[in-house]
């Protein structure tokens, strides 16, 4: 088994060299012959372009303290690639992983015309292991867009769209309509559909593809609330429910709302069945972890670590450190040091625009992460010249954050951020341990 384990994950690695290629048929012929096993399970399923991962992490637990067996796709890992396949919070064993894949790799040489995307592959893994381990509900993180990201090809229950910004134009659209559209591809002919917060634009489009496929639309802020300072004690009112003295872990005010969505889409699956109490919703946000996601990693200095990749995602994450620095009075004391890798596609100004107007940002460690889309770190100083904070270029995140470490002092706060590998990456070397070769 072992000489198969690796013979698998050598096919499933080799596999990045396609890059994305959006479209359903390879995935499809896949399952098909696998047995389709997507229709072994109901899902949720969750796009969007920040928050799906912390939204989908939310209702697996949920879903998890009633008891259900429940499976989690999500992208991409952080550390470990077992990470995206989760059941129950238990990653897929690395004997399931080999096996699934080789039989994937088969299926491949036999059924299709060229080799399926990184992506493609992991997607049909998934699906196979969640029908192999017969859970009772799944939640599916979309991977890229919607329309045409491996994922759409199961029926969900609810489908869930948390909000909508720049990010991936290149395959989505240039403007919050196009990417709109894109997402909107998730709706099902019947299926229920949860927005979250966007402008007008953007969810009028999904408006109409929801009114065009006879998809019920509620929507965060018209049809269900969430209220309180943040996701730390809050209460919900959706259609029917009324939930008080709500309780999550998961720092940042934008947490509130991914945990509004989580509780519509679960009051909506409600409505076909899927039976939740309010006990379990509280146990279980009270109980839900998503790493790397303002996971904080270290103590005296503290040390951050976020995924943010975007200028969404970079206020986001902008706003909170904003929070923590009032929280220590004035003066407040200590510095920010920020460690910063992006990949190359991303808007790379307005994040270190946004990052480095926190209060207390006193320097800029910039790096790069051990992936051939990522930005050279000199590429990004160009990118931050003008934004006054004094620029250090490190190679490699684990130079970086030993800079930031030997720079900083106990009442400091380090941040490692700008995409969720460089974030890996740091956590790995904090953890002592390493990064998985799969990225993506």
């Amino acid at each position: 088994m072992d000489g198969g384990i690796e013979r698998s994950i050598a096919f499933l690695y080799g596999l990045q060299r396609h890059g994305i290629k959006l479209g359903l048929d390879r995935t499809l012929a896949l399952l098909r012959a696998l047995g389709d096993p997507q229709r072994a399970f109901p899902a949720i399923h969750v796009g969007g372009t920040n928050g799906k991962g912390s939204t989908a992490a939310m209702l697996a637990a949920m879903l998890a303290s009633q008891g259900y067996r429940v499976g989690l796709y999500t992208s991409p890992h952080l550390v470990d690639f077992s990470e995206r396949v989760q059941i129950n919070g238990h990653a897929i064993p690395s004997e399931w992983l080999g096996e699934l894949t080789e039989r994937v790799r088969v299926a491949a040489e036999a059924h299709l015309a060229e080799p399926p995307t990184f992506f493609e592959a992991t997607t049909v893994v998934a699906f196979a292991y969640f029908a192999e381990m017969r859970v009772e509900h799944a939640v599916v993180e979309v991977g890229l867009g919607g329309r045409f990201d491996a994922t759409n090809v199961i029926a969900p229950v609810v489908s869930l769209i948390t909000t909508i910004g720049l990010d991936h134009q290149e395959y989505l659209g240039n403007t919050l309509e196009d990417i709109a559209f894109e997402k909107a591809g998730i709706i099902k002919r019947g299926t229920p559909i949860v927005v979250g917060r966007m402008g007008e634009g953007p969810l009028s489009v999904i408006r109409a593809a929801a009114a065009q496929r006879q998809a019920a639309c509620v929507v965060l802020g018209q049809d269900f609330h969430a209220a309180g300072e943040g996701p730390e004690c809050f209460a919900y009112r959706g259609l029917r429910w009324r939930e008080t003295g709500l309780a999550c872990p998961l720092p940042g005010r934008h947490q509130l709302d991914n945990a509004a969505c989580a509780l519509a889409a679960l009051e909506t699956a409600a409505e076909r069945g899927v039976r939740v109490s309010g006990r379990a919703l509280r146990d279980g946000l009270r109980s839900v972890r998503w790493p790397g996601r303002l996971e904080l990693a270290g103590r005296r200095p503290d040390i951050w670590l976020d995924g943010a990749h975007n200028p969404h995602a970079a206020e986001a994450l902008a706003e909170y450190l904003t929070t923590v620095w009032a929280r220590r009075g004035e003066p407040a004391s200590g510095r920010l040091i920020l460690v910063v890798g992006m990949m190359r596609d991303k808007d790379r100004r307005r994040v270190l625009t946004a990052l480095t107007a926190v209060p207390g940002a006193s320097q800029l460690i910039l790096t790069r992460a051990a992936h051939p889309r990522a930005a050279a770190p000199e590429e990004l100083a160009q990118d931050a010249a003008d934004l006054g904070v004094p620029i250090t270029v490190k190679a490699t995140v684990g130079a970086a954050l030993a800079c930031a470490r030997a720079l900083a002092g106990e009442d400091d706060t380090i941040c490692v951020t700008g995409s969720l590998l460089v974030a890996g990456e740091a956590k790995a070397m904090l953890e002592g341990t390493t990064v998985s070769g799969l990225r993506g």
